[in-house]
């Protein structure tokens, strides 16, 4: 689902209380972690990533890399990713129903 200007903005005033559910380690984005985030975004559909100090990975690497599972990235802040995707499960679908009426 590409996400209009009008949409990314509510995402990230929602997802502003929010804290970082995913942490990505020195050991990069590994399967464990993109299964995670899967289950995560399934279950909430928007959710913070954390890129650790420790973590030699580049935060665009990243985004790009969760760009190609067809999540979306919504906002960059320093070393944490905003990501959104629409739950399988229509009971988790609460948040994609008022962003689609954007």
């Amino acid at each position: 689902m590409e996400l209009t200007g009008k949409q990314k903005r509510y995402l990230r005033a929602e997802a502003h209380h929010l804290t970082p559910i995913v942490q990505i380690g020195k050991g990069g984005l590994t399967n464990e972690i993109k299964t995670s985030i899967r289950k995560a975004l399934d279950a909430r559909e928007l959710i913070k990533v954390a890129i650790l100090q420790n973590s030699d990975a580049d935060i665009n690497d990243v985004a790009e890399e969760i760009e190609e599972m067809s999540f979306d990235v919504v906002q960059k802040i320093g070393r944490i990713l905003v990501v959104f995707k629409v739950a399988e499960k229509r009971e988790n679908r609460k948040l994609s129903l008022k962003v689609k009426d954007l």
